[in-house]
């Protein structure tokens, strides 16, 4: 499984979380890993990809996703968040390809939601979206749009349900929806994403 992009992409949204922590002073730090999927239908074309006649059909966006992301809140209620999400190297059409999300977001807690073990967030924020494919030969880029690489701009909104099991863990349920611009891959634009997961946090009370 190549991660190398995902990874350098978290690199940059961790480094850019823990900077803006120690310029600005932080009341709460936070980091997890969650664990889910997304769903978007196939645009339904059928691909000549190798050029041999016979024709690959285009995939649903769905499987599996792996999401990192870190929080950083400067009251109890407000905050800023970085994330990032891809999926499992799998098939596009007869080749290889890896799609992924990173977005920054504004966070609110409400407050009536709010309790002692229970912190309920909306997110929302922008981001982008990378499409990254990977032939054996650079030739059967040839008939696939976007091939070996496309981006796109997106929206993203969200809701969370942190429920912390002590002081620091806690377990994160998350239902996301990505507006991406002109995502031609698939066959809608927007996309929903939930996912399960862990974390940590700093300087809770």
């Amino acid at each position: 499984m190549k991660l190398r992009s995902g990874a350098n992409t978290l690199a940059v949204l961790l480094l850019g979380v823990t900077g803006s922590s120690r310029a600005v002073q932080a009341q709460e730090v936070s980091g997890y890993f969650g664990m889910g999927g997304t769903h978007a239908s196939s645009s339904g074309a059928q691909i000549d990809t190798f050029g041999d006649g016979t024709l690959h059909g285009t995939p649903r966006l769905g499987g599996f996703w792996g999401t990192v992301g870190g929080n950083i809140f400067f009251t109890k209620r407000f905050g800023f968040g970085a994330e990032t999400s891809w999926k499992i190297q799998s098939d596009y059409a007869g080749i290889q390809y890896r799609p992924s999300f990173y977005n920054f977001d504004a966070i609110f807690r409400p407050a009536r939601t709010t309790t002692k073990r229970w912190t309920p967030e909306v997110r929302a924020g922008l981001g982008g979206t990378h499409v990254n494919y990977f032939p054996d030969d650079p030739s059967f880029c040839d008939q696939i749009a976007g091939c070996p690489s496309s981006r796109h701009f997106q929206v993203h909104l969200g809701v969370s349900a942190p429920w912390y099991a002590t002081k620091h863990i806690f377990i994160r349920s998350a239902v996301d929806v990505h507006y991406v611009r002109n995502l031609f891959e698939f066959g809608s634009n927007w996309v929903p994403q939930y996912s399960v997961g862990i974390g940590y946090s700093f300087g809770r009370e």
